[in-house]
């Protein structure tokens, strides 16, 4: 059984063969990317709704097999049996039903994954053989199982983000292009960034996408640590993404609301893994705190 995709118009010949499902995620793409292939992860929300899923073999190279049992809610089994065609982490998956397969339309499936800002863009394309084929497949239900199957990953995406993920939340009484500001002026965020009894000294500071911010934050206690993070997205005086990259990797997520004249800021902080999330935890949403305690202080100094 093939969970598959709706119907759109594309530039090429094979638009009469082709069923296309598009979807964005909020999540970065190489989470999205995981969650796509990884068996632990497929398991739990490949198909329509109501279906389980017992994984014999996920081989994800070119010329890999992937083969699973699909188990309906009325108690019917469905094999499935592909080969990846394909593998371009975090970019581009491809794979077609296994030559071996009986009983199925033939298809090749092409997954695309594209960064767009933070979030991230999938599209399933499936090329069957022929317009009939494409037909068949269409009357058999393909779009709404499609989008079942993906409302099911999107669930399981947030959930898999929850348990790496550390948020932090404060109102400010400030505007917001005002709270924007204090974010993105190194003139200002060297005065405020780190929890209490930090100080920092700022090397480069490039807000853009792509755009580097390197420091060294001086502990009360003479120890130094040096951060480095590329920006991912910024969206004035909106939103504000970028990747810390020099260890523990994570990535920043921060969102400006407007709240009659004040403003609600949301700070999450998405881990690389769980194992990561759980070692830095226990100081980490303490010092978020702390640092939000004196960007409020430095806020209200400059209105």
């Amino acid at each position: 059984m093939t969970a598959s995709t709706s119907s759109t118009s594309t530039p090429t010949n094979t638009a009469d063969r082709e069923l296309v499902l598009t979807r964005v995620f909020d999540a970065p793409r190489e989470l999205v990317f995981k969650v796509w292939t990884d068996p632990q992860h497929v398991a739990e929300w490949w198909g329509p709704n109501g279906f389980t899923n017992t994984m014999h073999e996920m081989d994800l190279r070119p010329g890999g097999k992937w083969r699973f049992i699909m188990h309906g809610p009325d108690g019917v089994d469905y094999e499935n049996n592909y080969v990846y065609l394909e593998v371009v982490e975090p970019e581009r998956l491809v794979y077609a039903v296994d030559g071996d397969a009986d009983g199925f339309d033939r298809f090749v499936a092409t997954i695309t994954f594209e960064e767009q800002g933070s979030k991230t863009r999938v599209t399933n394309r499936l090329l069957l053989e022929s317009a009939e084929a494409r037909e068949r497949v269409a009357a058999f239900g393909a779009v709404e199982l499609g989008y079942q199957t993906l409302d099911r990953f999107g669930a399981f995406l947030t959930k898999v983000t929850s348990e790496r993920e550390i948020l932090a939340t404060r109102i400010l009484a400030a505007p917001r292009e005002l709270v924007f500001k204090a974010w993105t002026d190194p003139a200002h965020l060297a005065q405020w960034w780190g929890p209490t009894g930090f100080t920092n000294t700022f090397h480069e500071y490039d807000l853009r996408p792509g755009g580097h911010w390197r420091f060294v934050m001086h502990g009360p206690d003479g120890t130094d640590f040096k951060n480095e993070s590329v920006f991912v997205e910024i969206v004035e005086p909106e939103r504000l993404v970028f990747n810390h990259v020099s260890g523990p990797t994570f990535r920043v997520t921060a969102t400006f609301e407007e709240e009659g004249g004040k403003t609600k800021l949301t700070m999450r902080m998405l881990f690389e893994s769980v194992d990561v999330y759980e070692q830095v935890k226990g100081y980490a949403v303490d010092g978020n705190r702390q640092t939000l305690d004196r960007l409020e202080a430095h806020v209200t100094k400059m209105s």
